[in-house]
């Protein structure tokens, strides 16, 4: 588990074709051990080898098939994250490490102090991304400005810019994205209430409908 916060801007170093991808990393090194976990742009990844400058981790076909990983350039920067540890702060969201999806930045507007990016991905994804509501991109923790369609954007504060692997992102790059897993477990447990109750008992036992006078 994770919780969006990024502690570290790493380099893509290179991935074999047997899958083993190598990052150049230092500060996530810290406490770290093979076997242990950490987030790569928001994808979770186990830790299989590490040496004094970075570490690397076995990826499988189907992360690559979900994710940017894949198609990541020598050098390219990427955002690097420890497994949250018991007890912590969660100063994002529950962020599982999972990439349902990749979305394209479409356009980066500056406003104000701040960079507003426009993500345009696949319905599958944007279906479940609400406005005001949490979304992973490329593993940062960030609140949803507006939805609408398959798009959706974020406004991105000074300092998340300059500490994240987002502040090299252009209209036209990919970014990996994470939708809020409760709003997956709510759709999923509806779906299942109503094929047996109708939608409306579902939406009521489950406590997301008040009855009359509630």
């Amino acid at each position: 588990m994770f919780t969006g916060i990024i502690e570290e801007i790493g380099k893509f170093k290179g991935l074999t074709p047997a899958g083993e991808l190598t990052v150049e990393a230092s500060k996530v090194l810290e406490g770290t051990s093979p076997g242990d976990s950490i987030a790569v742009s928001g994808v979770c990844l186990t830790v299989v080898g590490m040496t004094a400058s970075g570490f690397t981790v076995d990826v499988m076909p189907e992360t690559l098939k979900h994710s940017t990983l894949g198609s990541l350039r020598p050098d390219a920067p990427v955002n690097l994250e420890r497994a949250m540890q018991a007890g912590g702060r969660l100063g994002g969201h529950m962020v599982q490490g999972h990439a349902d999806g990749v979305g394209t930045v479409r356009a980066r507007t500056q406003t104000g102090n701040a960079v507003l990016f426009d993500i345009v991905a696949d319905e599958e994804v944007t279906r479940y991304i609400v406005e005001k509501g949490s979304v992973a991109v490329d593993g940062i923790s960030l609140t949803v400005v507006e939805a609408r369609g398959n798009s959706f954007s974020v406004s991105i504060i000074p300092r998340t810019l300059a500490e994240t692997a987002l502040e090299s992102k252009r209209p036209g790059d990919r970014v990996n994205i994470e939708v809020d897993i409760i709003a997956k477990y709510v759709e999923a447990f509806i779906a299942r209430r109503s094929g047996r109750e109708g939608i409306e008992n579902a939406l009521s036992r489950g406590g997301f409908l008040l009855g009359e006078g509630e």
